[in-house]
C-alpha cells in the first residue's frame, strides 16, 4: 500500500516509516521544512511538502495514498498555544477525512489515554471524559471517529502517557532533569498512582497493523506497561543520578514540578487486551522502568 504520513519525522512517526518500508508498503512523509523533506528521504520514504495549515497540500497527500496514518502535531511554541495546536490538529483530520470519505480507505488518528476517565483502569470501551487531563483533545476524535460512516476505515491508536524508547524528549527526560536539578527524586503521596507507557517501537507496530486491519470506528490502546507506580518511576531515576528518593505532598508536588505536575500526579491506568485480540498485536519490546535502566542515562 502506498500510505501518507503526517509527521514522519517524529519520535513516533520515524518509527512507523521505518516498520511500514520494512513490512513492504511505500511511504510517503509530509515535510514542512528541508530538514525533515531530506530526514524522510534518508529514511527511503518519499516527501510530500507542506504543513497541518496547508490544506491543499494535505488533500493532495491524501489523494494520491491508499492509506493514511496521521501522527502530526503543531510544536507548541511563544506564538503557537495548546489549544492553537489542538484546533489545528482537529481541521487537519477534518480536511483530510473529507478527502476520504466514500473510499474505505484507512485513516488512523493518534489519540490519547488521558482522554478517559483518571482513577481506574480504562479500556478501549470507555468513552472521553471532558474533566480528563488531556480533554482539549476530545474534538479530533469525535472528528475522526464521524467518518466512520461515511465510507472511511478510521481508527484511533490512543497512546498512553509515556511513549518510551531512544530519541525520548518527552516526559521521562523531563522528569530526569527536574531531579538533577532539584537535587532529589521525588513522588506525590505514596506513589502508587499508576502511568501507563509503551515503547515507540512497539506503537509503531501498531499504527502499521491499525492501518492494514483495524475496522472503521475501531478505538485501539496502544499499551505495554498498563501501569507503573509513580514510586517506581521516582526509584530508578534517583538511583541512576544517585539521588536521595523522598514522598511529597500533591501541593508541593505544584511547585516542584511546575507545568509537569499534573501529569506527575494522576492516576491513569489503560489496558490494551481488546487490541491485542483484535489486531494480534504483541509489544515485545522493553517496559518503562527497564528501559529507563538501560537506555536514559547514557550521558
Amino acid at each position: 500500500m502506498r500510505v501518507f504520513v503526517t509527521g514522519a519525522t517524529g519520535f513516533i512517526g520515524s518509527a512507523v516509516v521505518r516498520e511500514l518500508l520494512d513490512a513492504g508498503h511505500q511511504v510517503v512523509g509530509l515535510a514542512r521544512s528541508d530538514k525533515s523533506a531530506a530526514a524522510i528521504s534518508a529514511a527511503g520514504a518519499e516527501v510530500h511538502r507542506g504543513d497541518l495549515d496547508n490544506f491543499d497540500s494535505l488533500r493532495n497527500g491524501v489523494s494520491a495514498a491508499d492509506g493514511v496514518i496521521h501522527l502530526a502535531f503543531n510544536n507548541i511554541s511563544a506564538t503557537t498555544s495548546f489549544v492553537d495546536a489542538v484546533e489545528a490538529d482537529r481541521r487537519a483530520i477534518e480536511t483530510m477525512g473529507e478527502a476520504l470519505a466514500g473510499s474505505n480507505r484507512p485513516f488512523v488518528i493518534t489519540s490519547g489515554t488521558a482522554l478517559l476517565t483518571p482513577g481506574r483502569l480504562v479500556t478501549e470501551e470507555d468513552a472521553t471524559d471532558s474533566a480528563s487531563p488531556a480533554a482539549l483533545r476530545i474534538p479530533s476524535e469525535e472528528a475522526a471517529l464521524s467518518f466512520a460512516t461515511r465510507g472511511v476505515r478510521v481508527s484511533l491508536v490512543r497512546l498512553p502517557l509515556s511513549v518510551h524508547g531512544n530519541g525520548d524528549n518527552g516526559f521521562v527526560p523531563a522528569l530526569i532533569s527536574i531531579a538533577r536539578d532539584k537535587g532529589v527524586s521525588v513522588y506525590p503521596g505514596d506513589g502508587s498512582n499508576r502511568w501507563p507507557a509503551v515503547h515507540r517501537l512497539d506503537a509503531a507496530s501498531l499504527f502499521r497493523l491499525a492501518m492494514e486491519s483495524a475496522p472503521a470506528g475501531a478505538r485501539l490502546h496502544g499499551v505495554g506497561d498498563e501501569g507503573v507506580s509513580f514510586h517506581d518511576i521516582a526509584q530508578v531515576i534517583g538511583r541512576r543520578l544517585n539521588l536521595p528518593v523522598s514522598s511529597i505532598s500533591n501541593e508541593e508536588a505544584d511547585d516542584h514540578f511546575n507545568w509537569l505536575a499534573p501529569m506527575v500526579k494522576v492516576d491513569h491506568a489503560a489496558s490494551s487486551t481488546q487490541t491485542k485480540k483484535q489486531l494480534g498485536w504483541n509489544p515485545v519490546q522493553p517496559g518503562l522502568i527497564e528501559d529507563i535502566e538501560q537506555h536514559y542515562f547514557t550521558n
